[in-house]
């Protein structure tokens, strides 16, 4: 453990993130970021022996439906409404020249 950042890891961070950081908030990121390396050197010492990887937390089920049309889609009855039809559409004015 003991993990340790230099200075120029800090700065290359910051222009990274498009920070600018006084003195004081580089060497305050630098504990924070030494914190979170020391922390997951301590989970890699976990035994993860036989444990399979998983992308969810969740279990993942397919969301999609097949698509079965139940009530129709009204057209018969928008293109009654129409003031000028051309087959199964509405006609409208050319607005372009």
């Amino acid at each position: 453990m003991g993990s340790k950042i230099s200075d120029e890891t800090i700065e290359y961070v910051s222009i990274l993130a498009k920070l600018e950081l006084t003195e004081q908030e580089k060497q305050d990121a630098k504990a924070d970021m030494e914190k979170m390396l020391d922390y997951i050197d301590t989970l890699n010492e976990l035994d993860t022996e036989g444990v399979e990887p998983m992308s969810h937390v969740f279990p993942v089920e397919n969301v999609f439906r097949e698509d079965i049309v139940t009530n129709g889609d009204g057209s018969a009855g928008t293109l009654a409404n129409a003031p000028l039809r051309k087959n199964d559409s509405f006609k409208v004015p050319k607005t372009i020249g």
